[in-house]
């Protein structure tokens, strides 16, 4: 039977160590030579991961190594060095669901999501997909020709690499979902993060249905991948139970998906990963990732055992997700994979401008607040933006409050007007809504025509002029325009700039997206291992147990 009793305290041992020992049957044979007795290398010796971890006794002094081997206990042999603590190996590819990996062709259970607008560019996408790390497109408010661009900018970088690309839900605007989908689908776009959805819409379903087919085995085909973004419960149930047969029926009757594919989507789910999204930059719910990720698990495990789909759901996390705690905590509590966002707003790749990104790398976790969101503005829906550094988060509100108010534009007192004009467009009202009215003739002539007999509906689109130049001034850095920044972020971007402080990663220019995924990924292994050992008994000096950002050799 074994026994854990204390041997050792910090006072006997000159590298600090303090230990339980667990005594197993088996002892550490190898060279002393290679033993790390030494502050300075016994960090180097833990963050060895990729062989195991021997933590042995010799002489009344601790040391750690990665050589030598384990051997059975006998009795009657008087060991050199006695072991303590042992730990195997540990390779990125451990993390998460291994069926991620496999599903997706990445090499880790890490992926980096969509921020629209481009954010996430070309770019960004298809420097990760080169190294098998899955990307995000930031489609989400782009006009379709430009969408249409990226897809084959993408394509053509990455044949066999992967990739996937935002549908973003849009519900006083379904056309723009459908454009973007009918563009998914006449390129191939093989994986989408459907993301904002707050219930299934024909687009989502017709994406995921059209991809169903069976092989030469009888068995279903999925060829059209959905990774949802959900914060939710009720949305989450959506995602994990097969499409309504009520859309699937539409889709029969216009022709866009066969009977055969409609009884193949009675038997599998509308996604094949769930993210659940907690305190997140843009839209968000600013759920707290400890009690929102167990519930979506247990969520979709009472749907598993009800449909005993043939592939479980996996179900990711993202939002808070800056750092290599952020991270473990995660895949600890059960996550088949992690999505980062904000902190690749301040990449090297990222769509957004030089300005915005040293705000960003200048942001704490208190620098966050949510403002009213342009594409949902009457529904009163608000996003999660950077407040440090622009006024946009107080003019967007003020800007709804006058919308919740007044009925109409005409109704606004008129001081109120004249400070609207002179501090936040620096137009005219009837500047703005000549511009807003010349590009909804184009792109959408039909809310044209509503608004012109609808003042409610007029003042709100003026509104919206503001908001959704915002961001895009963000991306393109509009000179002049600094202070009206919307700049989408979460507190991870803070406990990330914390983490990187006094590193080489603490300047925006050094940040690429690719090195910062390796970052977090083995700063996590390497967490993962520390507290092996602490669970084991083993206690330490805290800098043993931290992971700093070490350059590698492009960086250097």
């Amino acid at each position: 039977m074994t026994t854990i009793e204390t041997v050792l305290n910090k006072h006997d041992n000159e590298l600090g160590f303090c230990t339980l020992i667990n005594h197993q049957n088996q002892v550490w044979k190898g060279s002393l030579d290679c033993v790390s007795f030494d502050k300075s290398t016994i960090k180097d010796k833990l963050l060895t991961l990729d062989q195991p971890c021997h933590i042995i006794r010799v002489g009344g002094k601790i040391g750690v190594t990665n050589d030598g081997y384990l051997t059975p206990t006998v009795h009657s042999s008087s060991a050199q060095a006695e072991l303590l603590i042992s730990v195997p190996p540990i390779h990125l590819q451990q993390l998460g669901d291994f069926n991620f990996l496999t599903t997706h062709g990445v090499k880790y259970a890490y992926m980096t999501g969509a921020m629209a607008g481009g954010i996430a560019s070309e770019e960004m996408v298809i420097a990760l997909g080169k190294e098998k790390i899955l990307s995000s497109f930031g489609a989400g408010g782009l006009l379709p020709d430009r969408l249409e661009t990226a897809i084959n900018t993408i394509q053509q970088a990455l044949p066999n690499s992967p990739y996937a690309f935002n549908l973003i839900h849009s519900p006083n605007e379904p056309a723009i979902e459908r454009r973007a989908v009918d563009l998914y689908l006449k390129y191939g776009v093989r994986t989408v993060e459907a993301s904002a959805f707050l219930d299934l819409t024909p687009n989502i379903v017709y994406y995921r249905v059209a991809g169903l087919s069976l092989n030469s085995a009888n068995q279903i085909e999925i060829k059209n991948k959905v990774i949802a973004k959900i914060s939710r419960r009720e949305v989450a149930t959506k995602f994990l139970q097969p499409a309504p047969a009520r859309i699937l029926k539409e889709l029969i009757q216009q022709g866009l998906i066969t009977e055969l594919q409609a009884n193949l989507a009675s038997k599998v789910p509308m996604a094949d990963d769930i993210t659940v999204e907690a305190d997140s930059g843009g839209h968000t719910d600013n759920r707290p990732l400890v009690c929102l990720l167990p519930s979506i698990i247990a969520l979709r495990d009472e749907i598993q055992a009800q449909y005993n789909y043939s592939i479980p759901i996996r179900i990711g996390v993202a939002g808070g997700i800056g750092t290599p705690e952020s991270a473990l905590a995660g895949f600890m509590m059960g996550a088949a994979y992690i999505v980062t966002g904000s902190i690749n707003q301040s990449c090297v790749e990222s769509g957004a401008c030089e300005h915005t990104k040293k705000l960003l790398a200048q942001a704490e976790m208190a620098d966050m607040i949510m403002a009213p969101a342009a594409d949902m503005f009457e529904m009163g829906v608000k996003l999660q933006v950077l407040k440090r550094g622009t006024m946009f988060p107080m003019r967007a509100q003020k800007l709804y409050e006058l919308y919740r108010t007044y009925d109409s534009i005409e109704d606004i007192p008129v001081a109120e007007k004249e400070k609207l004009e002179r501090q936040i467009f620096r137009k005219s009202i009837a500047e703005v809504w000549e511009g807003t009215a010349t590009y909804l003739s184009q792109k959408n002539p039909e809310k044209l025509g509503k608004a012109v007999n609808n003042p409610k509906l007029k003042m709100a689109l003026i509104f919206r002029w503001y908001l959704g130049l915002s961001s895009r001034w963000s991306s393109t850095g509009e000179k002049g325009r600094e202070v009206d920044y919307q700049i989408w972020c979460g507190p991870a971007m803070g406990g990330f700039n914390d983490w990187v402080r006094g590193s080489y990663l603490a300047e925006p220019h050094h940040r690429h997206v690719v090195d910062i995924a390796d970052q977090i990924m083995n700063g996590t292994v390497f967490l993962y291992r520390i507290q092996s050992l602490k669970i084991q008994g083993l206690q330490m000096p805290t800098n043993y147990g931290q992971y700093h950002p070490v350059p590698s050799a492009l960086e250097m």
